[in-house]
């Protein structure tokens, strides 16, 4: 009986809370090669750091730089990036129309900073850089799980 309690008393708690909406990512080219070259899903982990759904979001300039990649990097970048583009097909593209001048760090934090978006990135500069703007950052922890370092919000956009 007393199961029982406990049980209907946690499904009503469950059913009051509202559904959570989807949360928007927005994704740095290096967190592209992370599942390649530390053997990471990138999609569970997310899903399990956030608790909720989520949606990628890959800016622009940063797929310019992952085609460059591509093209002009040493053969084992190349195959990474070709990789990480494969994976880009998952993510919503936002095209800045060359607002940023082609620098994909200065694109994330202007569109960090105006979307309050948590981003995932591995780059210590472009971390630091977001935190100081109070950006949620995820990233990649003792090279075998996600960490959140902020507090994360449905995005203002």
């Amino acid at each position: 009986m007393e199961i029982n309690r406990v049980w209907n008393d946690k499904v009503r708690k469950t059913a009051d809370h509202p559904k959570k909406e989807k949360i928007k990512v927005i994704v740095d080219s290096n967190a592209l090669f992370v599942p390649l070259q530390l053997k990471i899903d990138i999609f569970d982990g997310l899903k399990t750091l956030l608790n909720r759904n989520f949606e990628l979001v890959l800016l622009s300039p940063i797929k310019k730089e992952l085609e460059k990649l591509a093209t002009e990097g040493s053969p084992k970048t190349r195959r990474e990036a070709t990789y990480a583009l494969k994976l880009a097909e998952k993510c919503t593209i936002v095209d800045l129309n060359e607002v940023f001048g082609g620098d994909p760090d200065e694109a994330i934090v202007k569109v960090a900073g105006e979307w309050k978006c948590p981003v995932f990135t591995n780059d210590r500069e472009l971390r630091k850089r977001l935190r100081d703007i109070s950006v949620p950052v995820i990233y990649v922890r003792q090279k075998s799980r996600l960490e959140i370092d902020g507090e994360c919000e449905p995005c203002s956009n």
